[in-house]
């Protein structure tokens, strides 16, 4: 219930007679006079709708946005794809956008009937038996399902690829800091984990492996082998996907991942700014009740009429919170339902063509990028739609003239990769067709 705010003179003498003080500067006697304003706040006059109209609209003509003012090549865990018209559309009516934590699942069933259909459609995408919602991000589903599997292994040791996109390992870091077990990082070679040293670290205390397929770098993990090494010692395989690549590769559930997850923004999301975005957590029946978020069921009720539940509730949304599998509770029902949308919209042909493309384009763009003088290939491992090129003069330098031509480089990799020094990331999708990759290559040979 919103609280009653007085406003007359005599409202307020009357609340504070209420409460016991003459005055409201009596209701800050306990604070410290040294932190106390000592004059007023100097906040300017208000405004009229007018203009404050003009001052927005004029703050907003500042932004940029890539598919209308530049070309952009940017990857690095958040892409540009094309969204279908109807992914606006649906996804914008006001059951679903004005909609919040379905917690009476009677006056919440179009939102648990949207969440449903989004976790049947991801399960089948992953291959996988189980699958949730809400989940913040990419990063906060690896770490949850780190967590998981030390809960259900009861080992205290995880091994992680350092080619896994560095924001997630530090989430997982910042997860795990006062954990009573620890996390080991696997080296990359040639762009991809080093199966030799995976095999030389583990052993029977290792709980989990965790990598991302296709890699920070784009590049394609050896996931047979590694699920392989992993099953050997009895520990879980957790990978990171994109989701847009299972139109291509084989899904997580094909090479016997215990755990796959994901960063869901690519799946008719827009790029924000870098948000908001939406975890996907994917896993088999075994670990049904160790599940973190929230996992929708269908029901009937006492007529046979069908409807929608939150099942297994004894998670993080509710009591006895130091008892629950995690601790996150929001909902990411809006990102869900438009991953959903797009999914049910492209179908599985439409996927394999995003695929293909995102696939086609990229080593389009490699082959042309690479003939030129000075820039080589970094990597020889089998990429997706990320690729790593070495870069003849500062990468700075090459962003700053590419934007002054209106194109969005690549991510220059020495920020969490010191050893790559002057490598740039280069990203393609399906909306980079050969006469944007023209204006890139043609803008890097003057450059150059």
């Amino acid at each position: 219930m919103n609280p009653y705010i007085p406003h007359t003179e005599t409202e307020q003498k009357a609340m504070l007679k209420e409460i016991g003080v003459e005055s409201s500067e009596d209701l800050f006697k306990h604070l410290p006079e040294e932190i106390k304003l000592k004059e007023p706040l100097g906040l300017p006059d208000g405004v009229s709708e007018l203009e404050l109209e003009r001052y927005v609209k004029a703050l907003a003509v500042k932004n940029k946005v890539p598919e209308e003012d530049y070309v952009s090549f940017l990857g690095v865990g958040y892409y540009q794809h094309f969204i279908p018209a109807i992914v606006d559309e649906l996804a914008a009516s006001p059951q679903f956008y004005t909609s919040y934590t379905p917690y009476q699942a009677e006056a919440s069933q179009g939102m648990l009937q949207g969440i449903f259909e989004y976790q049947s459609l991801v399960s089948n995408l992953f291959s996988m038996e189980v699958s949730n919602a809400s989940l913040y991000d990419g990063a906060t589903a690896v770490a949850e399902a780190v967590l998981l599997a030390i809960r259900r292994t009861q080992k205290a040791k995880v091994l992680f690829s350092r080619a896994i996109h560095p924001e997630y390992r530090q989430v997982l870091e910042t997860y795990t800091r006062f954990q009573p077990f620890s996390i080991q990082q696997i080296e990359y070679r040639d762009g991809i984990t080093d199966l030799e040293q995976l095999e030389k670290e583990l052993d029977n205390q290792t709980a989990a492996v965790v990598v991302q397929h296709p890699n920070f770098f784009g590049y394609l993990e050896e996931v047979d082998r590694i699920r392989e090494l992993t099953s050997s010692v009895d520990a879980l395989f957790i990978v990171s996907v994109d989701p847009i690549s299972l139109g291509l590769l084989t899904p997580p559930g094909g090479y016997g991942a215990a755990m796959a997850v994901a960063e869901g923004q690519s799946l008719g999301n827009y790029l924000n700014y870098g948000g908001s975005c939406l975890g996907i957590f994917t896993t088999r029946k075994d670990f049904i009740r160790d599940l973190p978020g929230r996992l929708v069921g269908q029901t009937e009720d006492r007529e046979g009429n069908r409807g929608y539940v939150l099942t297994l509730q004894t998670r993080e949304q509710h009591i006895r919170r130091q008892k629950a599998t995690s601790n996150i509770c929001t909902n990411q029902a809006l990102n869900a339902l438009r991953a959903a949308i797009y999914l049910s919209t492209m179908g599985e042909e439409g996927l394999k063509e995003v695929a293909r493309l995102c696939f086609y384009n990229s080593h389009y763009a490699q082959e042309r990028i690479t003939n030129i003088s000075g820039f080589k290939s970094v990597f020889t491992s089998p990429f997706f739609k990320e690729f790593v090129v070495e870069c003849p003069i500062p990468l700075d330098e090459i962003n700053k003239r590419l934007l002054k031509k209106r194109i969005v480089g690549g991510f220059a990799l020495q920020k969490f990769y010191p050893e790559l020094k002057n490598c740039m990331s280069f990203c393609c999708t399906e909306m980079h067709g050969k006469t944007q990759i023209e204006q890139l290559v043609h803008a890097l040979e003057e450059i150059s």
